[in-house]
């Protein structure tokens, strides 16, 4: 584990080694109590799992289509999603009674928004243009056929204005593990990743040019309504 200086008071935690599911959910799920309670403060936490497949509040047992690995119910919105070797996640516990307000409260459409296009911007410093899908959640390419393909995915719970989860971006992984789900319950496009397209991202890479694009993901957060 490594501590980057806090960002705007933010602290930052990135992971060299995997972390199981279940131990970071139950992290993440204390971590976020305490900054509701005001015992402790925001985190970007930067890590990677072991195979899982996480199961959103919106998961249907038809998209399990091959249960080889772990299925955990993960809380946050979304159907079903694997993680694993290669994939970089970013769980953002951040309070949005502090930021991302407008005159009706926190306005968590605008939250949303701006953590699917900080990746979006990372991946363009890898040279990969990459886009939102109307009607599609998730991160979008083109594949090597040329073709739309999930690179990311976005899954986001908010607890007392709290946010826990975030996005994932496949670097390196096992393409071969997403054929057990229908990932995020979109059957009719196929998944990719950077090393797929021929890129090598190391994670401490990814982790630094996400970083060195922070700042513009809060001011897109924390700009007024």
């Amino acid at each position: 584990m490594t501590m980057a200086p806090s960002i705007r008071d933010i602290a930052i935690q990135a992971e060299t080694a995997a972390v199981p599911y279940r131990a970071a959910l139950d992290a993440m799920t204390a971590r976020n109590a305490a900054i509701a309670d005001g015992t402790q403060g925001e985190l970007v936490w930067l890590l990677e799992h072991p195979p899982v497949y996480t199961a959103g509040t919106s998961a249907v047992d038809e998209d399990l289509i091959d249960a080889r690995f772990d299925v955990v119910n993960a809380g946050r919105g979304g159907r079903h999603t694997y993680h694993g070797p290669g994939q970089r996640i970013g769980y953002l516990m951040l309070d949005l009674r502090r930021r991302n307000r407008d005159a009706r409260g926190p306005d968590v459409r605008r939250f949303v928004h701006a953590v699917e296009g900080w990746v979006i911007d990372t991946l363009g410093d890898f040279g990969v243009e990459a886009w939102r899908a109307p009607g599609r959640i998730g991160i979008w390419t083109r594949g090597r056929d040329g073709a739309e393909a999930k690179i990311g995915a976005i899954g986001i719970r908010i607890r007392r204005w709290v946010t826990m989860h975030g996005f994932s971006v496949n670097l390196s992984p096992d393409l071969s593990h997403f054929a057990g789900i229908v990932p995020c319950g979109i059957a009719d496009h196929g998944v990719t990743s950077l090393a797929d397209l021929g890129l090598e991202v190391a994670p401490a890479a990814w982790d630094k040019a996400l970083l060195a694009r922070m700042d513009a993901f809060l001011d897109a957060i924390d700009a007024p309504a």
